[in-house]
Order: structure tokens, then C-alpha cells, then sequence
């Protein structure tokens, strides 16, 4: 009987593949690391209800009465050209108001009246939604 001496082999080499999975990890870890949610640093109003909305536009009011829409400050006399830019041509906007639990109501008050403009201005439906902090 006579056999073959060329032998296929199907093994594969999985260490390879291990370091590929090892670096993906590292790559992802360091990336989601750089990644700030909140750009500037808050402590917002703490509240016990858990609505959730669609947000396209985020303004922040700082501790020291700092407006920034998205992360460009803004005055209080920029709010309405900033949001009006930032909103576009939608029609029912989500405008996401996070100030610091230390802000007067009056600053709150200033975003929604610059939303309010936009509304009445254009005939839109757009609305601010206040941010909080689990209780």
C-alpha cells in the first residue's frame, strides 16, 4: 500500500487573531476615554422624573452665568441668531437647557424666551427641555 507524504494541514493559527482582538480592545478603551458627553462640567438640578427626548441642540448656562450653545459661548444677546442657525429648518427642535443648579431663574428664563423668538418668528413648534440629575 502506498500513502502520501503530502499531507494538507487545516489547523490555523489563532494567535494572530488574538492580538487583533487585543488591540481592537485597547483602541476602543482609549477612544471612549477621550469622548467627553458633557462639555461643560455642571451640577445640574437633581429630579425624580425620567423624560427622555430627542435633543438637536444643547445650550449650557455655567456657575459663573456662562451661555454656550453646543460648545461656543454665546451672549445673551446671541442666543437667538446661535439657536436659530443650530436649529435650521426643522420644526419641532428639542432644545436642551443644562444650567447649574446655582443659576437664577431669570438666565433660564433668557433660553426660553430666544426659543420662544425663533417659534413665533418662523411658526415652528420647537421646545427646551431642562436637564437633571437623578435624585
Amino acid at each position: 500500500m502506498i500513502r502520501s507524504q503530502n499531507q494538507i494541514s487545516i489547523e490555523s493559527n489563532s494567535s494572530t487573531m488574538s492580538d487583533l482582538v487585543f488591540l481592537l480592545l485597547i483602541f476602543f478603551m482609549i477612544t471612549s476615554t477621550l469622548i467627553s458627553p458633557n462639555a461643560v462640567k455642571l451640577l445640574l438640578p437633581e429630579s425624580t422624573s425620567k423624560t427622555m427626548a430627542k435633543q438637536n441642540v444643547t445650550v449650557y448656562i455655567d456657575d459663573t452665568y456662562n451661555f454656550f450653545v453646543g460648545e461656543q459661548p454665546a451672549s445673551v444677546d446671541m442666543l437667538e441668531p446661535m439657536l436659530e442657525t443650530e436649529i435650521g429648518e426643522l420644526q419641532d427642535a428639542c432644545v436642551v437647557l443644562r444650567a447649574d443648579k446655582t443659576v437664577p431663574v431669570q438666565y433660564v428664563v433668557n433660553v426660553i424666551d430666544a426659543v420662544n423668538a425663533i417659534n413665533n418668528k418662523y411658526s415652528t413648534k420647537h421646545k427646551v427641555i431642562l436637564a437633571t440629575s437623578p435624585k
